[in-house]
């Protein structure tokens, strides 16, 4: 099994017990190196890595996904250019780059509530 670097001190959402012997992607996930195996969708890399996918931008806390058949608009994460993906039908590519925020400058919404939510979990990942 490949060595997966942890994304946050939290420990990981999901741990792989079996399909293990499929090969290694690597992908950066806000800017740290991450690796996936090949057919993983970025849900199963983002929750393989940290306990969270996003925090809501509607101030209700972290998000890991919900439906996990691409319906419910709970996992939407971000390329650097500012494009959307869903994370749960999203299969990972070699290379892949993804931000669990929005990239700056992009006309998405920070509520006071999102950034208030992303300041507690920034410190809460260096503790």
């Amino acid at each position: 099994m490949p060595q997966i670097p942890p994304r946050s001190q939290a420990p990981a959402r999901f741990v792989r017990l079996a399909e293990t012997d499929r090969p290694a992607l690597a992908l950066q996930i806000d800017g740290q190196a991450a690796v996936a195996l090949a057919g993983d969708t970025l849900l199963v890399a983002l929750l393989s890595h940290g306990r969270r996918v996003r925090d809501s931008e509607f101030g209700d806390g972290p998000r890991a996904g919900f439906c996990l058949m691409g319906a419910c608009q709970d996992c939407w994460v971000w390329t650097a250019g500012g494009e959307r993906l869903r994370a749960c039908s999203t299969v990972v590519e070699a290379g892949m780059s993804v931000l669990t925020r929005p990239p700056a400058g992009h006309p998405w919404p920070v509520t006071p509530d999102l950034q208030q939510s992303l300041a507690r979990h920034a410190s809460e990942a260096a503790a």
